[in-house]
């Protein structure tokens, strides 16, 4: 929050989306009343220090800030105070020499309660439904057609999620928290504490959800929910049109966070720096956002592929989504806004996402520390973007100079070795091409090598069938995951 911001706040006036309160010595007792009506209904912004009155600018007083700012983030954890609860995260601004407390309240994908009385908004302010039946029906299936993490899949068992990854995210949310209640409950009770169990308003039947699905289930149980669902991580340096390296992501969030770290770390360079004493990971850090922000925030039911692109010059991201808005994102006057609100918190449990919006700030904040001077563009869009500038070699090019001279040697021998077992013959320099492709890559397929050459994959089965013969090549493994090997003499 900025003065300019909330200067336009205070100049538009109060509404569906904006709330003032004096709170000059305490919390005022109706604040979580408007908290949980912006969560049921459309986000906004809760401003204490403000005359609602007049819009005069009257401050906190400085003892209380402090305890106005625990309140207000206990307050969101405790249960008691807010069902279920929501990390929320208060700034606090000077202006006109006085403390103003801010908060920016995120529509939520659940309905909230708080002291047992369900919330919305509306111009006049925050009323009070809970004993309306049709408008808190309505408000659950609104909900439930918003945020598609919220499908509920009745058939879905216990049994089609991945045994093991439980234990990882127990023992990931217990370095966050040595405490945290996830260690205590059984896998049912994790996944209902996590908001990963719901009731269907519209048929009454009640399952696990697509949230679900997508952060413990099985390979399986992801493509028979969702047979589109992948994340593409692309590496196109050398070869442009194509790819250098490729890794088709099609399993849990889990694991596709993991995958896709490691891909970057195949990828680019670390980089180092000091910050309040420790040695941080710049390029980890960096990344862990973008990657969380990829994995997160997203529309997954529409087929658009999520892609991690690595390119000479920058990193770039795309995923389908639900716009609130369109092009380039002012990290310093934007609103954030969950995409999906229980995936996104059960990545903050287990410490791999902050709160909503630190994601842009953090990534310029490390971004100009990896590569100074380099700014980020974050891109609003039916397909949100992101592009990461970056400078320097690659891990793949620095590997590459180191290992040039090795491989021209090996070219050679086998060149060699070629002349020597296939003088005479016509087939001896496409042969001797194939050999130097798996010299450089042993991993080469088939279509690849085909494509290099320029003749069908017919031949190239041929040639390779008669190096084999030769006793010049022979393959390691199986035909998917082996890999090709040059017999040395």
């Amino acid at each position: 929050m900025t003065e300019t911001k909330l200067r336009a706040l205070l100049q538009q006036g109060e509404g569906t989306q904006v709330e003032f309160k004096a709170a000059s010595i305490g919390l005022n007792r109706d604040a979580f009343d408007s908290i949980c009506g912006f969560l049921n209904r459309s986000g906004g912004y809760l401003i204490l220090g403000i005359n609602d009155a007049d819009k005069s600018i009257t401050g906190v007083q400085g003892n209380q800030v402090q305890n106005i700012v625990d309140n207000i983030v206990t307050g969101a954890n405790n249960p008691e105070r807010l069902n279920p609860p929501y990390y929320l995260s208060p700034e606090v601004i000077t202006v006109e020499h006085k403390q103003v407390i801010t908060l920016y309240v995120p529509e939520s994908s659940q309905v909230h309660a708080t002291r047992g009385k369900i919330f919305d908004r509306n111009q006049d302010g925050d009323f009070n439904i809970t004993k309306n039946n049709d408008l808190v029906s309505q408000l659950y299936l609104r909900k439930q057609n918003s945020y598609s993490e919220n499908q509920v899949f009745p058939y879905v068992q216990l049994s089609d999620f991945k045994a093991s990854l439980f234990d990882k995210v127990r023992s990931l949310a217990r370095n966050i928290q040595p405490n945290h209640p996830w260690l205590g409950m059984n896998n049912e009770e994790l996944l209902r504490s996590a908001g990963l169990f719901k009731r269907d308003m519209k048929t009454g039947g009640e399952g696990y959800t697509l949230a679900a699905v997508l952060l413990l289930g099985s390979d399986e149980c992801i493509q028979s929910v969702l047979p589109h669902h992948k994340t593409d991580a692309i590496v196109r340096v050398e070869n442009t049109d194509r790819y250098d390296d490729r890794d088709d992501v099609r399993t849990n969030l889990i694991e596709s966070y993991e995958r896709l770290m490691a891909f970057v770390a195949k990828h680019l360079p670390e980089k180092f720096t000091i910050i309040n004493g420790q040695r941080i990971n710049l390029r980890d850090n960096l990344f862990r956002e973008i990657v969380g922000n990829l994995l997160v925030h997203r529309e997954f039911t529409n087929p658009f592929p999520a892609k991690l692109v690595i390119e000479a010059n920058q990193v770039r991201t795309e995923n389908w989504n639900k716009p609130h808005g369109t092009g380039a994102i002012d990290p310093a006057n934007f609103s954030p806004f969950p995409k999906n609100p229980i995936i996104a918190k059960f990545f903050k449990e287990i410490g791999w996402v902050d709160e909503l919006g630190s994601g842009v700030r953090n990534t310029f904040k490390y971004l100009e520390l990896y590569h100074p001077g380099a700014v980020p563009l974050f891109k609003e869009g039916d397909v949100f973007e992101i592009v990461i500038p970056i400078e320097g070699e690659t891990v793949e090019e620095t590997k590459k100079k180191g290992s040039e001279k090795s491989s021209e040697k090996s070219s050679e021998k086998m060149s060699g070795k070629m002349s020597g077992k296939m003088s005479g013959k016509m087939s001896g320099k496409m042969s001797g091409k194939i050999v130097e492709l798996i010299v450089q890559n042993k991993k080469v397929t088939v279509p690849e090598i085909s494509k290099e050459i320029g003749v069908t994959e017919r031949t190239i089965y041929r040639q390779i069938s008669d190096l084999k013969e030769k006793n010049i090549i022979r393959r390691v493994g199986p035909d998917k995951g082996g890999y090709w090997e040059v017999i040395e003499e």
